[in-house]
């Protein structure tokens, strides 16, 4: 398993806990972003830049991704794509992205875009909290121990 990060948008609390999880597994992780960003020195860490432009760090994640990893990414299409090629893929809310429900989840986010593109107002997510931290701590753990 290669653990790669959506890392652009990416809460720096969630990014804390893949960089402790990798350290603890041994697991290597990519962190695909459009700009420089942190990360501990450690040869289990990558850093990939991309070009700046809609969808650039998707589009590489996607032709990276193998069956078997795991995506990190609130991207909904994004995950949809890596579960197509067999991989796992989990938002920072700790919600995991499965065959069974990427499906509902993709439709709902494509019904959501379609209301506020007609101008309904549908209010945006909540705020990230400890709560959300939590929850992807216990997802990420469940996913690591298999």
């Amino acid at each position: 398993m290669h653990l790669y990060v959506d890392a652009d948008a990416c809460p720096k609390v969630i990014k804390e806990i893949l960089f402790r999880a990798v350290k603890r597994t041994g697991l290597k992780m990519t962190i695909v972003a459009n700009k420089p960003l942190y990360t501990p020195e450690s040869d289990l860490i990558d850093k990939l830049i991309v070009p700046g432009g809609y969808n650039m760090a998707d589009e590489k994640i996607v032709e990276l991704v193998q069956d078997g990893d795991l995506v990190i990414t609130a991207d909904i299409p994004l995950a949809a794509a890596v579960i197509e090629k067999g991989a796992t893929a989990i938002n920072p809310r700790g919600t995991v992205y499965t065959q069974d429900n990427i499906g509902g989840i993709l439709g709902m986010r494509n019904l959501m875009n379609e209301l506020r593109g007609s101008g309904i107002e549908t209010g945006g997510p909540a705020v990230f909290g400890n709560k959300d931290r939590e929850a992807f701590a216990n997802a990420l753990n469940n996913l690591l121990s298999y």
